[in-house]
């Protein structure tokens, strides 16, 4: 039976290959929007994915003051609500006046998909604020 023999380098590779996969990285806090913030016209479906990737425990942040029109954050329950801008069933995250300050922080907590969109006016369907994330594991 021949033996199979590792040099000290490969176990040094290994064990750094191991150790880096072990690192556990801090959650990130994400400004939702950049400084564009959480505003009517930006299009926050092409900012969701030039930002990507979210990952588990990272927060997000929707900033926008007392605008007019107000905005607000739901999360829709799924593909169709998105597509559509249908909030029958979206849950509301945070209303017009709950986003002064600091804003509205959101943690992405659970490997699905989040829908967001805000639910004033035309903000969904013609002001492109909605959008998708989905967060990945950390490794």
């Amino acid at each position: 039976m021949a033996s199979i023999g590792f040099s000290a380098q490969q176990i040094i590779l290994l064990v750094a290959l191991g150790a880096s996969l072990l690192t556990v990285t801090r959650a990130a806090t994400v400004i939702v929007g950049g400084s564009e913030n959480w505003r009517y016209g930006y299009n926050y479906t092409e900012w969701a994915a030039n930002t990507a990737p979210f990952y588990f425990q990272d927060t997000l942040v929707f900033k926008y003051e007392n605008s007019t029109p107000p905005h607000s954050v739901y999360l829709l329950p799924n593909l169709w609500s998105y597509s559509t801008c249908d909030f029958s069933k979206a849950k509301l995250l945070a209303n017009p006046t709950q986003v002064k300050g600091d804003g509205f922080e959101f943690v992405l907590n659970q490997w699905r998909v989040f829908y967001f969109a805000s639910g004033e006016a035309n903000d969904c369907k013609e002001g492109l604020m909605k959008m998708v994330i989905v967060p990945w594991p950390r490794f």
